[in-house]
């Protein structure tokens, strides 16, 4: 098996953004870390250490949360996600890929749940799991493509 770029997902909320990393052969989704800021404008923080997350891991491309409602429309959290797309872009020059990430929040919640961590302690888990469910939901459809093209 050879060896490619890791894949970085994130899930971009509000005041914090997710952060998992794949594997170096593009199996597996790990959660990593969960950026905060104090207000939701107050990017280049955030963009700096997604910057540094990049170079530490190598990273190749990136994988973006997308928040699509449940009737599949875009609202105002699918636009903030593709301001902050165009500014990832223009910032790191890599690809960056938006994947649905309905239910992923859900998701997490659920693990954390039947993991036995606490309702107090699950909000600092919580954005850093949903972004490795993210990850690992576009890995699995991207391995499936692979599979066929062989």
């Amino acid at each position: 098996m050879k060896e490619q770029k890791r894949i970085i997902g994130l899930d971009f909320g509000s005041k914090t953004v997710g952060v998992a990393i794949s594997d170096p052969f593009l199996i597996v989704a790990q959660s990593l870390e969960t950026i905060k800021r104090e207000r939701e404008n107050k990017l280049r923080q955030t963009l700096a250490r997604i910057d540094e997350i990049i170079a530490e891991y190598e990273v190749g491309k990136i994988v973006l949360g997308f928040p699509k409602n449940m009737n599949n429309t875009i609202g105002e959290r699918c636009e903030k996600t593709m301001e902050f797309k165009a500014m990832l872009e223009e910032r790191t020059g890599l690809e960056v890929v938006l994947w649905d990430e309905r239910l992923s929040t859900v998701e997490a919640e659920r693990t954390l749940m039947e993991t036995g961590v606490r309702r107090e302690n699950r909000k600092q888990y919580i954005d850093k799991i949903a972004a490795s469910f993210i990850l690992q939901s576009y890995l699995n459809f991207a391995g499936m493509d692979k599979n066929t093209e062989e």
